[in-house]
């Protein structure tokens, strides 16, 4: 009976741990920002910009020629951070000489840049800022204390990086009625070597495709590299609280890689920060993501060609983590493509299924996940019936009355005998007084 008791109270008390992480995202205060990323506002109040240490760079290729070309090839490395060229992480595109491209679909609302094309700002449309139901709910922004962005470039003498000026036809975008949209991103500055970056939307998607294009009208041949990658600051999210499970749900905020040989891999930011951070490397699969509670933002490889995953620490505030993949080797007169998938939206695990295999991994439940996950299947599946989270949980409340009713009306019973037994229990022991092995036999009797 007390067994029955203790499952029966464990699992009322996930529910309502459940109950209050859902309550916890709608109402939880805003964050305050880090000591760190204080003293870096100050620094930007006082110059209107980020301080030079907070500059990143372009990734470098992998020692191992068989995966991506390196340092010592035709496609070095760009140049070091510390040169003019590079970009500094933290500025506004406008501030750094580059143009804002905004880009409006049915789900996202996006800020590119003309410099480097990055993704300066992605704010989900049809998602709800945490405490704040007025406004939508922004996942990339390049605001100090929540520095998020991503960037991609091409490794290659001469082939442009994130620290390039790209030309576009227009600077404003808007899907409308079509089914998706194509902002192209053009680049000539070497002769003979034309580079085209493609942003691709759809309708209703979360699912943004960045394609290169690179034509070689040169003498010599091309063997280019692209890279892709986040930068951020290891705050936690806009609006994420921290504490136990009392004062708001902790969850894991960070880079995660996944391969088929190693599955997944959290990279926690203080294992960066010791160069203890521990993950694949090089693979022929999987995808790199950087996870935050509720959403998570994912590039995710196509095929099975040689790749290699990093994760490395900018600056003091900053971090990079993100993959390189080389392109097919172009002859002179020839082509080459490559795309790559760019997933920014909510953790919604049927969805992620379909995109990666294991990106649905990303859904922390913490250590009880043989009780969440089960729970969470069900919830959701009463939801797609009832379409009302309220309903769905009363629902699910009155399920677990009846799945647990038998061992309630075997403990009821249980308690009522009980009661009758009681007063001869009571007489017996008033007969036996101390002496334990007669009583003991006479209760048995």
């Amino acid at each position: 009976m007390d067994t029955q008791r203790i499952i029966a109270l464990i699992v009322f008390s996930f529910s309502g741990l459940l109950l209050w992480e859902a309550w916890q995202k709608h109402t939880r205060p805003p964050m305050p920002v880090r000591a760190e990323a204080q003293s870096v506002a100050a620094a930007a109040t006082s110059t209107g910009t980020i301080p030079p240490a907070t500059q990143g760079s372009a990734p470098k290729a992998s020692a191992d020629a068989s995966a991506v070309p390196t340092p010592s090839s035709p496609l070095a490395p760009p140049a070091p951070a510390n040169q003019s060229s590079a970009l500094t992480p933290g500025q506004g595109p406008l501030e750094q000489g580059g143009q804002k491209v905004s880009v409006k679909t049915d789900a996202l609302q996006v800020e590119l840049s003309t410099l480097g094309g990055d993704i300066r700002s992605l704010t989900l449309r049809n998602h709800f800022a945490r405490g704040d139901t007025t406004r939508a709910f922004t996942v990339m922004q390049d605001k100090v204390g929540h520095y998020f962005i991503a960037q991609s470039g091409l490794l290659g003498e001469g082939l442009p990086n994130h620290t390039a000026t790209w030309k576009t036809a227009q600077t404003n975008y808007e899907l409308g009625s079509a089914e998706k949209m194509e902002v192209v991103f053009s680049h000539q500055e070497q002769p003979g070597i034309s580079v085209n970056k493609v942003y691709t939307f759809k309708r209703g998607s979360y699912l943004i495709d960045v394609r290169y294009e690179v034509v070689n009208n040169s003498a010599a041949p091309l063997s280019p590299a692209a890279y892709f990658q986040f930068l951020r600051d290891s705050n936690p999210p806009e609006g994420e609280s921290t504490g136990n499970v009392f004062t708001g749900v902790v969850t894991f905020t960070g880079p995660a890689v996944y391969t088929d040989a190693k599955k997944f891999q959290k990279v926690a930011f203080s294992d960066i920060d010791k160069n203890k951070a521990e993950h694949a490397k090089e693979a022929t699969d999987g995808w790199l993501a950087m996870v935050q509670h509720y959403f998570v933002s994912a590039w995710l490889p196509q095929g099975t060609g040689k790749r290699e995953y990093f994760t490395k620490k900018v600056s003091s505030t900053l971090y990079s983590s993100g993959v390189i993949q080389p392109l097919p080797a172009i002859a002179p007169g020839g082509s080459s493509t490559l795309s790559m998938p760019l997933y920014v939206g909510p953790q919604e695990q049927e969805n992620l299924k379909k995109l990666a295999p294991g990106l649905d991994l990303v859904v922390d439940y913490g250590w009880l996940t043989v009780l969440a996950y089960p729970m969470f299947v069900v919830l959701s599946f009463i939801n797609n019936i009832v379409g009302n989270w309220g309903w769905t949980i009363i629902i699910f409340t009155i399920l677990l009355k009846l799945v647990f009713f038998p061992l309630n009306q075997k403990a009821g019973k249980s308690m009522a005998h009980m009661k009758t037994v009681a007063p001869k229990m009571e007489a017996l022991r008033a007969r036996y007084g101390d002496d334990k092995t007669k009583l003991n036999q006479a209760m048995m009797e």
